[in-house]
């Protein structure tokens, strides 16, 4: 578990967004990573996740099974999931704070998408991940763990 330093806020009071991160191998030990098209992180490579439905009352895993559906198409289950970690982030980009809650699927997979509406997924073993354009938390806090 580990805490991003706060940054600057000002004067007002900033919301918590809850997000999930998830990490997907295949048999040969290459990390599944989203070639982002939208903000936030647009033109950074990150894991497949997405905010977590508090309307509806979502907990973290229910938002990782529901994201990993949507953005690769897989059909997961709450067991195939192993909770990694949990991250902070304080004061990011003077908007909002971010809990993240980071999953591992258990198992490898294959994903057959490549293209959606958010961006691109490609295959990445994890020696490269230092080359890519990643954002500065995952390189500062979540590839470190």
């Amino acid at each position: 578990m580990s805490d991003v330093p706060p940054e600057p806020t000002g004067d007002r009071p900033l919301p918590y967004r809850i997000a999930v991160l998830c990490y997907l191998f295949d048999a040969d030990g290459r990390v599944l990573l989203l070639h982002r098209r939208k903000p936030p992180n647009a033109d950074l490579y990150s894991p497949v996740g997405g905010k977590l439905d508090q309307s509806i009352g979502e907990s973290p895993t229910q938002c990782a099974v529901r994201e990993v559906a949507e953005e690769t198409q897989l059909h997961i289950t709450p067991a195939d999931l192993h909770l990694t970690g949990i991250v902070s982030e304080s004061g990011y980009e003077d908007q909002c704070h971010w809990l993240m809650f980071l999953y591992e699927l258990t198992r490898p997979v294959r994903v057959e998408r490549e293209h959606f509406d958010e961006g691109r997924l490609e295959w990445h073993p994890p020696q490269a991940i230092d080359a890519l354009p990643i954002p500065e938390t995952d390189r500062r806090v979540i590839w470190p763990l």
